[in-house]
């Protein structure tokens, strides 16, 4: 199966170049909605939840590395945005955001991952390698930069660098596997199971309010939630409740309220950073799972159509006669 990760380059420059413009497009629209719950975490802005990240490495599995102007783009506007001016610090802010999807885009091609996300393997290398290992990047020149010009102490240094990488490693594990998913998105079928898909639509709202608004400890409520989003619909139904989770619990962090209530900004940023990641693991490496063992199974079963097959060729009339499984000749 053809895959955007290993898509022909573009020759056509307007094609090219209206791709770049809707990456830099889908990027500073990301960037803005994160801003919209940004906290300062010693002086500097962070968003507990990055979604540009997840939009840029998106774009990359899709459009392959041509697009990298695009993200770079959008870095460069979102850190205008930020700053209300760009300088050379916020260039340089910029190339480590531009960069570090980049370097994810390169891991993942090089151990032959697939966008379709239908291998445990491949969802293991995108935490991994696209998430965990390439976000080092973004987070050290951004940080690194900062305390460079004297805008982080640093003493406060790795409080922040922290908020930074788990934030862009958040973005990655809540956006991307979304956003792969719209990729085989279709019309409905009169076939769906429909019923059980509004069921699970309904309960992800009620429960992720429940737990994200109540006083009372209960963010473990969403986990039987994503397993059963898994189990029943593979990535198409756990990456949205994912989505849905991370999205409900930012906000509830940035508003020091339910679970979050009485924390210090640290506390409920490094909490909920946390909590996001978990459940976007917990939604994507279950999904690629169950995904992977079905494919086997319909593996298995076709090979065991294609050896009756065989065998009623080489030996026409003889499965008639076979006694049926289980019995024994008398």
């Amino acid at each position: 199966m053809a895959t955007a990760l290993f898509a022909p380059d573009t020759r056509r420059p307007m094609v090219l170049v209206a791709q770049m413009v809707l990456v830099a497009a889908a990027y500073y629209g990301s960037a803005r909605l994160g801003l919209l719950r940004e906290v300062l975490v010693d002086g500097a802005v962070i968003t507990p939840l990055w979604l540009p990240t997840g939009v840029a490495l998106s774009a990359l599995l899709y459009m392959g590395l041509r697009v990298w102007p695009g993200i770079a783009v959008g870095a460069l506007l979102s850190i205008a945005t930020i700053s209300n001016t760009l300088t050379k610090p916020g260039v340089t802010i910029a190339a480590g955001n531009t960069l570090a999807p980049v370097c994810a885009f390169l891991l993942l091609r090089r151990v032959g991952f697939r966008p379709e996300l239908d291998r445990l393997r491949d969802g293991v290398n995108l935490v991994f390698l696209g998430a965990m290992a390439a976000m080092l990047v973004s987070a050290s020149i951004g940080c690194g930069t900062l305390a460079a010009t004297g805008q982080l102490p640093l003493r406060d240094f790795w409080p922040v660098w922290a908020a930074w990488w788990t934030g862009d490693v958040t973005g990655v594990l809540v956006a991307t596997p979304v956003l792969l998913v719209l990729r085989k998105a279709r019309l409905p079928r009169a076939t769906d199971r429909w019923l059980e898909a509004s069921a699970l639509a309904v309960a992800a709202v009620v429960v992720t309010l429940l737990a994200t608004r109540n006083s009372i400890p209960l963010l473990f409520l969403v986990f039987p939630l994503l397993i059963w989003a898994a189990l029943r619909f593979q990535l198409p139904g756990s990456a949205p409740c994912a989505c849905l989770v991370s999205v409900f619990a930012v906000l509830a962090a940035t508003e020091y309220s339910g679970p979050f209530r009485h924390r210090s900004l640290y506390e409920a940023t490094a909490n909920v950073a946390v909590f996001s990641g978990s459940v976007a693991l917990t939604a994507l490496l279950l999904a690629a799972i169950v995904t992977e063992q079905q494919n086997i199974r319909s593996k298995i079963e076709l090979a065991c159509v294609e050896l009756a097959d065989l065998v009623e060729q080489l030996a026409p009339g003889q499965m008639d006669i076979l006694p049926p499984a289980g019995d024994e000749p008398g």
